[in-house]
């Protein structure tokens, strides 16, 4: 092997292992649960208020994580990044049920409503995803990760603008890992940054006091 050959190989791997790094980092479940455990700071009572975006995470990722996780090791589906693009509406239809689940108990416990606007929001996201999926393979990384830096900017402020870079460092790890194509992650990037953040802007706008 030349010196040339060896650096070039030396820099690929490099390349896949951050990018493995950011995807396994920022993949949805763990993206969405910060969301969620921060999304009662628009109402006052924050940071006490945050258990109850803890039990939004619970049934809004930790349990859909959970379930994925039992049809990976049962063989039902491929991998927890669902990466077969058949399997990507059932596994989607599964999370939403156990979404639908926790708005109910979020209900029954008169939860903060900026923490239902977040759910609900997430909501709005898992159906669309669910009905393109068995078409066309968007990326569930790069609308999560948009969607939770822009709300996260528009929650915190100007100061934390830098939170967008996130959004073109995971599309890049999906395109590199080849998860995805470019298209894919541009339209999972739109779609999570200017519809699901839309969609919590404005549900916050009217429910939140």
């Amino acid at each position: 092997m030349t010196k040339d050959a060896g650096t070039n190989s030396s820099t690929i791997r490099t390349k896949n292992r951050t990018a493995r790094w950011l995807t396994e980092t920022f993949q949805p479940p763990v993206v969405v649960s910060i969301q969620l455990l921060v999304s009662p700071l628009p109402q006052p009572g924050f940071p006490g208020t945050m258990a109850y975006g803890a039990l939004a995470a619970l049934f809004v990722c930790v349990l859909p994580l959970f379930l994925l996780l039992v049809l990976v090791r049962l063989g039902k589906v491929t991998d927890h990044h669902v990466s077969d693009r058949k399997q990507r509406a059932p596994v989607l239809l599964m999370a939403l049920g156990s979404i639908l689940a926790g708005l109910l108990v979020l209900e029954a416990v008169d939860a903060p409503e900026s923490v239902v606007a977040m759910v609900l929001a997430v909501v709005g996201g898992v159906v669309v995803l669910a009905g393109v999926s068995p078409f066309w393979k968007i990326s569930g990384h790069a609308a999560a990760i948009s969607c939770s830096a822009v709300i996260g900017v528009l929650m915190l402020g100007a100061a934390w603008t830098p939170l967008l870079l996130l959004i073109p460092a995971v599309g890049w790890s999906r395109v590199v890992l080849r998860a995805h194509s470019v298209a894919q992650v541009v339209a999972g990037s739109l779609f999570g940054g200017i519809v699901m953040a839309g969609i919590w802007w404005l549900l916050q706008a009217m429910m939140v006091p």
